[in-house]
């Protein structure tokens, strides 16, 4: 109850001094990347802050666990990165959670690769929308109606649409699962994110990663979580999310995590990271 009705902003956390814009990516499948953008969001959102997800996925799962209808004809992702609408027209507030926005993809944005390869700036669609938005900025400029956090939801692959997300970005939350092949293609990840710092985006920097499906009971995955934390150090969130059923169970009841078993280790673990990114603030440019 209090995780729905906004108790929990009472042991809020302190708001940025300009909107925050991280991008989630992992072209690997499979490692918890729509379950931690949605979670994490949900959980700043209880923490009090205001926060925006945009489902760059064409397959939809971020706008299914967040309850935006997602179907062809509503108001999308596509027709703002693909035909140039305003932010604006296209973003709705969640039902379950004040304070949490949420800008659906549907399935037209399957095609939006090949739209936009014939488009003057194609890789700043996304950028430019962002920043045109009247609530995205800072604190000086804008005032307390201000978005906080704006997570961008990548699909599992490096083409034209993560291009665009990490051009408009300032931030890379990447989710690692504590498996075997947790740090495969990464390196290809890494490799592009330098491209863009290079090219496009020289602001874009690492800021967050993420440890999930994490089984304490297996060597493996502290074995796994010292390689990466050895390897990315700070970066690295404190908190490693479990394994948890009500986390897979959530998005078919149109929720998330937490919302749908707030007490859940899962939920709970989720709560945590985004606490800890909140209180570790944006790196410094």
């Amino acid at each position: 109850m209090l995780a729905r009705t906004g108790g929990l902003r009472r042991q809020g956390v302190p708001r940025p001094d300009a909107t925050r814009v991280l991008v989630v990516a992992n072209q690997k499948g499979g490692v918890g990347k729509t379950t931690s953008t949605v979670n994490v969001a949900a959980g700043l959102a209880q923490l009090g802050q205001k926060v925006l997800v945009i489902d760059l996925d064409p397959q939809g799962n971020a706008s299914t666990a967040l309850g935006a209808e997602h179907h062809r004809g509503v108001p999308s992702t596509y027709d703002m990165v693909v035909d140039g609408r305003p932010l604006a027209e296209v973003m709705t507030e969640s039902t379950d959670l004040p304070g949490l926005w949420v800008v659906p993809a549907t399935i037209d944005l399957a095609g939006a690769e090949i739209e936009l390869v014939s488009v003057v700036a194609r890789e700043q669609r996304l950028s430019r929308a962002i920043e045109a938005h009247p609530l995205v900025g800072a604190a000086a400029d804008i005032g307390e109606d201000r978005f906080d956090y704006v997570f961008i939801d990548c699909p599992p692959s490096l083409g034209l649409l993560t291009l665009n997300a990490l051009v408009a970005g300032q931030e890379m939350f990447i989710p690692i699962q504590a498996e075997y092949y947790a740090l495969e293609g990464l390196g290809m990840l890494l490799d592009t994110v330098d491209m863009v710092k290079q090219h496009l985006n020289p602001q874009l920097t690492i800021s967050t990663i993420l440890l999930t499906m994490y089984d304490a009971r297996t060597r493996l995955a502290a074995g796994v979580a010292d390689e990466v934390r050895g390897h990315f150090g700070d970066q690295v969130l404190k908190t490693a999310v479990p394994r948890s059923v009500r986390v897979s169970e959530a998005p078919s009841y149109g929720q998330t995590v937490m919302t749908y078993d707030p007490a859940s280790a899962g939920a709970l673990s989720y709560l945590e990271a985004a606490r800890e990114i909140a209180s570790k603030g944006a790196p410094s440019a």
